[in-house]
Parts: C-alpha cells; structure tokens; sequence
C-alpha cells in the first residue's frame, strides 16, 4: 500500500497520549537508574503479605494443608500473573515448614506456571523432595464447577489457610464463605473492585487494587522492581498535578468577564 502525499505517521489527536506515555517511561527509567545507584524506596509495610508466614505456621500447626487459588483466568491476565508471584513465597515458606499445599487452577497454561514456580521455590528453600505435582491440578474452565470443586475441597480436607489470589468473579463469595465455615485464616487479593467488598467482609486480610499489584516487588526487595514502582507513583502524581491544573484553568477562563459577557453580548436588544 503506497502512502498519499499528506500521509502522516504521527495522529495529532494522540499527541497527549504520546507525552504522557513519554513522561511515564522516563520517571520509570529514572527511578530504575537511582534504586540501581543506592536510593532504593521504602514500601509501606502490607499486612496481608506480611501474614503470609503467620498463616502458612498455623497450618503446619494443626496438621491442615493450605489451600491457594489462583483465580480462574488464564495467564494473560496480569491479575494471574500477580497471584503467581505470590503463591512462590507461599511455596517456599511452605516448602520450609513441611506444609501441604494445595493448588487447584482452571487454566492448563496456569497449572504449568504454577508447578514451575512452586518447584523453583522448593528448590530455593533447599527442599526439593517437598516438591509434588500431582498437589497442583487442573480441574475444570467453567466458573461454578471449578467454584464447586475448591468448596467441596474446603469442606473434605478442612484447610486451615485459604488464599485468593488473582482474578475473581461471582465465584468469590463461594469461596470465602466456605473457608470461614472452616475456619480457615484467609488472605485474598484481587483488582476487581466489584469483588473486593466480599474478600473484606470474609477474609481476614485482603490486598487491595495496587498492593495486589506491589506483591512481587514487596516479596523480593529487588531494587529494579522497587524503582519502577517509585517511578509509576511519580508519574501518577504528575498526571494528577496536570488534572488539577487543567480543571483549574478551565473553571477560571468559565468564570472570567470576557466568558460570561460575551453570551449577552450576542443577544439582540
């Protein structure tokens, strides 16, 4: 295809988007550059990661295994990707304390990523042995069946730690009831914000939105992952400051004299 004569590459009504997307790399990078040179952030401390190690010895405690459900959509989700990361730590705290963990999935690809990470962290911990994956299956795509699985699960083997981590929809109340039945200790984290409300009312701690997303670099402490971070935090507080600055210049220029006269000026006597 041969482009005409006044063909652009550049779409002037996306010019806005390109800056902010400029604007975002570079604090990224910035940040990137300054945590490698020293200046690595501080994270708030999140309580529900924080419990990850209290929850996995209550478990080693009684006898129960852990339960870790890691949404019901598939690896292209970043909601997955981000109970992946999480459910490494819980693996290898674990792995640790010779605790059974339990991981069913309804995606193949995501029953693969999870034997994989599980089994890098077993090894990490120094205990490959712990390693089985038979403990990590597939069960089924369809939303209920899968739901109906974990909560028959729940009810059999009584887990005394239940997690939630990933992408959820009207399964996750299901699944939250039926661990508190059991008296499970429960962490959930997920984005979708139409499922929080159900994770708050019956988990006993929940990662909310971007401490979901924050998991991977507050388990790992790695500096390039905290600078992105820091520069993400940056670049929202940027498009904020660029938000209020634009409303405010519009409520000016709508309350100015020359804006409020000019309609009157057109009216005819």
């Amino acid at each position: 295809m041969v482009l005409g004569a006044d063909a652009s590459f550049l779409n002037p009504d996306k010019l806005l988007l390109l800056v902010v997307l400029a604007a975002t790399c570079a604090c990224i990078v910035a940040s990137m550059i300054a945590a490698r040179a020293g200046s690595v952030p501080k994270i708030r401390r999140i309580a529900g990661l924080e419990a990850v190690e209290e929850a996995v010895g209550r478990a080693t405690e009684m006898g129960r295994p852990i339960l870790f459900v890691p949404g019901i959509q598939d690896m292209d989700n970043p909601m997955t990707v981000a109970g992946i990361t999480v459910l490494s730590r819980v693996a290898g705290t674990a792995a640790q304390y010779d605790a059974t963990l339990d991981v069913p999935v309804s995606r193949s690809l995501v029953m693969q990523a999870a034997r994989e990470s599980v089994q890098a962290a077993a090894l990490q911990a120094g205990q490959p042995d712990w390693y089985d994956p038979e403990r990590i299956r597939y069960i089924t795509d369809e939303q209920f069946g899968y739901a109906a699985y974990a909560a028959g699960a729940m009810a059999r083997d009584k887990p005394a730690a239940c997690f939630y981590m990933g992408c959820f929809f009207a399964e996750s109340l299901i699944l939250a009831e039926n661990g508190n039945a059991v008296g499970a200790i429960q962490i959930a984290g997920t984005a979708e914000t139409a499922q929080l409300p159900f994770f708050v009312a019956s988990c006993d701690y929940t990662l909310i939105g971007e401490e979901f997303f924050a998991a991977s670099a507050y388990l790992s402490g790695a500096p390039d992952q905290l600078g992105t971070l820091r520069g993400q935090d940056i670049a929202k507080a940027l498009i904020a400051l660029a938000l209020a600055a634009g409303v405010v210049m519009a409520t000016i220029e709508a309350f100015s004299p020359a804006t409020v006269t000019g309609p009157a000026a057109e009216v005819a006597p």
